[in-house]
This record gives C-alpha cells, sequence and structure tokens, in this order.
C-alpha cells in the first residue's frame, strides 16, 4: 500500500509552477501507477490563468474548491467546486480563475 499526504515531503518537494498560472505537486506518479500517469493537484491564485497548452495524455480536472472559466478545444464552460472536467489527448486546454479565492484543482493524467 502507498498512501500520500499532500504534506508529505516527497509531495512537497515536487512543487513547480505549472503552466505560468499555478502551483502545482505531484502527489503520484508513474514511478509505481501502472494505468495512470500521475495524480496532482494545483492551486491556481484569483485573477491566475493556467495558460493554454496540450498534453500527449488523458487528463481530469476535478475543480475541488473556488472555479473560473475552462476552455478545452475550442469550448469555454464556467467552472465551480465539484464539478470534473474531461480532456481529451491532444487537446489545448485552459483554466482561468475568475474567483476571489484561490482555485484548487486535482488532476488526473492517463495513458490511452
Amino acid at each position: 500500500m502507498i498512501v500520500r499526504n499532500f504534506n508529505d515531503p516527497e509531495v512537497l518537494q515536487t512543487t513547480y509552477i505549472a503552466h505560468r498560472g499555478a502551483v502545482a505537486r505531484m502527489v503520484m506518479t508513474s514511478e509505481f501507477l501502472q494505468g495512470i500517469e500521475f495524480l496532482a493537484y494545483a492551486i491556481l491564485p484569483p485573477g491566475n490563468t493556467i495558460e493554454e497548452h496540450i498534453d500527449p495524455l488523458e487528463e481530469i480536472y476535478l475543480i475541488f474548491k473556488g472555479g473560473g472559466i475552462m476552455q478545452v478545444g475550442k469550448e469555454e464552460r464556467e467552472v465551480k467546486e465539484g464539478d470534473a472536467v474531461w480532456i481529451p489527448v491532444g487537446e489545448p486546454h485552459s483554466l482561468r480563475n475568475t474567483k476571489d479565492e484561490e482555485t484548487f484543482v486535482l488532476v488526473i493524467a492517463a495513458y490511452t
């Protein structure tokens, strides 16, 4: 069994800036996952944007707290706490925090 807490040293040492907008950390990676590339979380400050980018993996963004405007492909939509957004492989996507609080996003990336 592998258990990771958001505050574990091995999680905190993975801190990086995701697509120029959010502080992100890897919780679990393909180091031991088999069908999933990673489970991460991102904290997006008010007014910041995870810039448009394309990933070679299928992703799900789960808006755990906050919200904003999510863009996948040519479609934009407001998202809020509790929303899960599917991002197909190769689709450009971004997230802009339009709230007055941090937006907290869980990100799951999987092989197809």
